[in-house]
């Protein structure tokens, strides 16, 4: 292995270059004295980058291999004859180093100990750069994430390459994902002012281009029909899944809210009956309840069927099941709506009492089913035909639902009746990243839904470093007789 620790920082390319143009700003007679100092900063900033990028390419040539024959994780392999150059990208720029290439005594690729002695990342970026422009892509689109380290003077990554990695760490987070959550789940522990657990599940429509795809077959399909009505409705889009734990502390009185202490979100690309993501949730209330079996567990959503045949499982036999408040009232609304007309002041201020005698009253749920019932008599004759089918479905919603709607009773014991949680939660996983104008997806919904969710849920810290730690591997020189001796880097001396 090269050993390059007598070299000094003083001695390096780059640092004779910054010298000479700080020394050259001191001299009147130079163009350099002229710069303002926005111009200066901006030099200075690209010549500090040249200097690092330059020590981390002495740094990280020292875990380059010089053995004849190494073994990684038990497999030998020999050395090609000849070193290769390859250039690898930083967090300050790109940089060349010369490294060795090893191939397999069965034949095959050859492999490269200093990618994974340093953790390179896909072969190309290292560990810190890699972190930032996934961060940056959980939060920016490809070009974005490009352009600003533009901004930052760095000669960094391309758009496509930008679009690439978050794609590929992805695929190493699904490849060990039980695993890494369980990890997670591990490090963390439950706050002792926590008295309840509730758990939410929701979607959010998004625009997917094989949707899209499978939309136009369709309307090509109706068109050569003849069919006098072309397909309808909303084309192209797929629902993304979302869900939420949420650990609540005790509600003291004369507070408006209950006090919310910590939210795990999880976001999952469209799948069928969401069997990832509410495998995600089981696992996560699981860990939760087995430390904690005395919090009270409760279900919120909206009255989606689905939703309630997930929370229909063993995992929510003893939750308090609540159909959602802001939902019901869109509802209770909406049937309002189909007897009395939007404009009718009759019908709103019918709407404002019922919500009231919905969201206080014990029986509140079966009087707005009464009051439903009485609207929908009202609607007689062929031509209140379709106010009346409108009226029912609503009054229909609100049967299906009355027995998770005992709002008043919720309030008493300090539940939750709102699924605001997982309504900001679509909002901020999905909608705010993947429904910008003129976005569709395909393979990239996933990775961002996987970014997001980690930052979102204070988990981002922890796993990157399960994911950093991934692309690291141990390499052994194959001493004499067999035996394995572990190669640690030569360090850069000061």
């Amino acid at each position: 292995m090269k050993d390059n620790s007598s070299l000094k920082i003083s001695n390096l390319a780059s640092f004779a270059k910054l010298e000479r143009f700080l020394e050259s700003r001191r001299d009147p007679s130079s163009k350099e004295s002229e710069l303002n100092f926005e111009e200066f900063e901006v030099r200075v900033d690209r010549l500090s980058h040249e200097l690092e990028s330059e020590i981390k390419a002495l740094e990280l040539s020292r875990y380059d291999v010089e053995e004849i024959s190494i073994s990684i994780n038990g497999e030998l392999l020999r050395k090609c004859l000849e070193k290769e150059p390859k250039r690898y990208m930083t967090a300050s720029g790109p940089i060349t180093v010369e490294r060795s290439l090893y191939r397999p005594q069965g034949g095959g690729k050859s492999i490269c100990p200093l990618e994974l002695r340093a953790g390179i990342v896909g072969g190309v970026y290292t560990p810190v750069l890699a972190r930032q422009m996934t961060y940056m892509m959980g939060n920016m689109t490809s070009v974005e994430t490009s352009k600003l380290f533009e901004e930052m003077n760095i000669e960094g990554p391309s758009s496509s390459s930008c679009d690439r990695l978050p794609k590929m760490v992805s695929e190493r987070w699904e490849e060990y994902r039980r695993e890494w959550e369980d990890a997670l789940r591990e490090q963390e522990t439950v706050p002792a002012e926590a008295t309840l657990l509730a758990a939410s599940l929701d979607g959010v429509m998004v625009a997917d281009k094989d949707g899209q795809r499978e939309a136009k077959l369709k309307r090509e399909e109706a068109m050569k029909k003849n069919l006098s009505k072309q397909y309808s409705g909303p084309a192209g889009y797929k629902e993304v899944g979302c869900g939420t734990v949420t650990l609540y502390g005790e509600k003291q009185e004369g507070d408006e809210e209950i006090p919310r202490l910590e939210t795990v979100r999880y976001g999952r690309a469209p799948e069928y009956k969401k069997k990832t993501l509410t495998e995600q949730l089981d696992a996560e209330v699981g860990s939760i309840l087995s430390a904690r079996p005395d919090l009270v567990l409760v279900a919120i959503a909206d009255g989606a069927e689905e939703n309630w045949r997930y929370f229909d499982r063993s995992t929510y036999k003893d939750a308090v099941k609540i159909t959602d408040f802001g939902h019901a009232c869109e509802h209770l609304r909406a049937g309002v709506v189909a007897l009395a007309g939007k404009k009718s002041i009759a019908g709103r201020a019918e709407y404002e009492k019922l919500k009231v005698i919905l969201k206080e009253q014990d029986d509140g749920a079966e009087e707005v089913i009464k009051q439903l019932t009485s609207m929908e008599r009202k609607l007689k004759g062929k031509k209140n035909k379709k106010r009346r089918e409108l009226l029912h479905a609503e009054l229909l919603y609100f049967e299906n639902q009355k027995d998770r709607m005992r709002y008043a009773e919720y309030q008493r014991r300090g539940l939750p009746i709102g699924s605001g949680v997982i309504e900001a939660s679509c909002k901020t996983l999905a909608t705010q990243r993947m429904k910008r104008s003129g976005m569709s997806w395909r393979d990239g919904k996933q990775p961002i839904l996987t970014i997001r969710s980690l930052q979102q849920s204070d988990r981002w810290e922890r796993a990157w470093k399960l994911i950093s730690n991934s692309y690291r591997d141990d390499v052994m020189s194959v001493q004499a007789h067999g035996h394995l001796q572990e190669l640690t880097p030569v360090r850069l001396a000061s």
